[in-house]
């Protein structure tokens, strides 16, 4: 069954949606992104084998990647197509047009920086010079805003200090983040992939959700010794090896961990193919039966919500 099939109902603001049919379907995705794009793919492709259905992608993603940064890119190769730094995709061996011409791609992906996903001024112009871009080259293509998510409700970012300047909590986080993708996905007619709501309804579950270790002193920490992060959906801490052979501990509030992941492939399934996820669906290892079909739940909800045009924030029930 081709993707192509798919109705795309763009006055409402809808992601893809592939008719809950029965056989196999076969998505072409380009990401243009970055290590949030990459968190999200982790998993994908293991949960399409074990859905019976085929994934075919590729990437356009750069690490700590801005969308100004992308199509700074672009203008470097539509002026010189011999200038490394307009093929910057692959390890330095395609450009962009390159890419979006590879394949008749069902699906392109596009999101912000998650430090500047929350202001709508950093997405103007290239936002929309992007997807110009991508309809000249893959006029086939639907594009997606890929909402990017709020960081572990831990992370150092969040501080007093920073109410006014950036977001200084999870909720407000969560919240500019997610109207700045709303408004440009209106703007630009495009659909979104909610991610970042899933992630938010599983963060703040009151049975599910992650719970900074407040009993963990953090002056007196020694290796390996972590603090509890049980249901944590981002990498959180871990120690890190110096040159010296001494070790740091660290804390990473932004990218996914293993559950986060797995939620993110989950959202992604449900979006581009249209099928819920079963307790038979692909688990990576280690991860909590229990806690992976709560994963699931969320995963559906936040995808049906989206379809649907609506939105809560209320806990998933089991």
């Amino acid at each position: 069954m081709s993707y192509r099939t798919v109705c795309f109902a763009l006055t409402a603001l809808l992601f893809v949606s592939a008719p809950n049919q029965a056989g196999e379907q076969t998505v072409r995705l380009l990401t243009i992104g970055n290590s949030f794009a990459d968190n999200a793919l982790t998993y994908l492709p293991e949960i399409v084998k074990a859905s019976g259905n085929t994934l075919v992608y590729a990437k356009a993603n750069l690490g700590g990647c801005t969308m100004k940064r992308h199509w700074d890119h672009v203008e470097k190769y539509e002026a010189n197509p011999s200038d490394k730094a307009g093929t910057p995709y692959a390890g330095g061996r395609f450009s962009l047009a390159q890419l979006l011409r590879q394949d008749a791609w069902d699906v392109i992906t596009l999101q912000q920086v998650s430090w500047q996903s929350h202001d709508p001024s950093t997405f103007d112009p290239y936002a929309r010079n992007l997807c110009d871009y991508i309809r000249r080259h893959a006029p086939q293509a639907t594009i997606l805003l890929h909402q990017t998510w709020a960081y572990r409700v831990d992370d150092p970012r969040f501080t007093p200090a920073n109410e006014g300047k950036e977001p200084h909590t999870q909720a407000i986080m969560y919240q500019q983040v997610r109207q700045a993708y709303h408004l440009m996905a209106g703007k630009l007619r495009t659909g979104i992939l909610p991610s970042g709501d899933a992630m938010y309804i599983a963060d703040t579950d009151p049975t599910w959700g992650y719970r900074p270790d407040r009993a963990f002193d953090f002056a007196k920490a020694q290796p390996p010794r972590l603090p509890d992060q049980t249901h944590s959906l981002h990498a959180g801490y871990r120690w890190k090896k110096q040159q010296d052979g001494s070790y740091t501990l660290v804390m990473d509030g932004h990218h996914a961990g293993k559950a986060g992941k797995y939620l993110l492939g989950c959202v992604w399934f449900e979006a581009l193919y249209g099928q819920k996820l079963t307790d038979d669906s692909f688990v990576p290892a280690g991860l909590d039966p229990a806690y992976a079909s709560f994963l699931r739940q969320t995963a559906h909800r936040a995808v049906a919500e989206r379809k649907a045009g609506k939105h809560s924030s209320q806990p998933v029930r089991k």
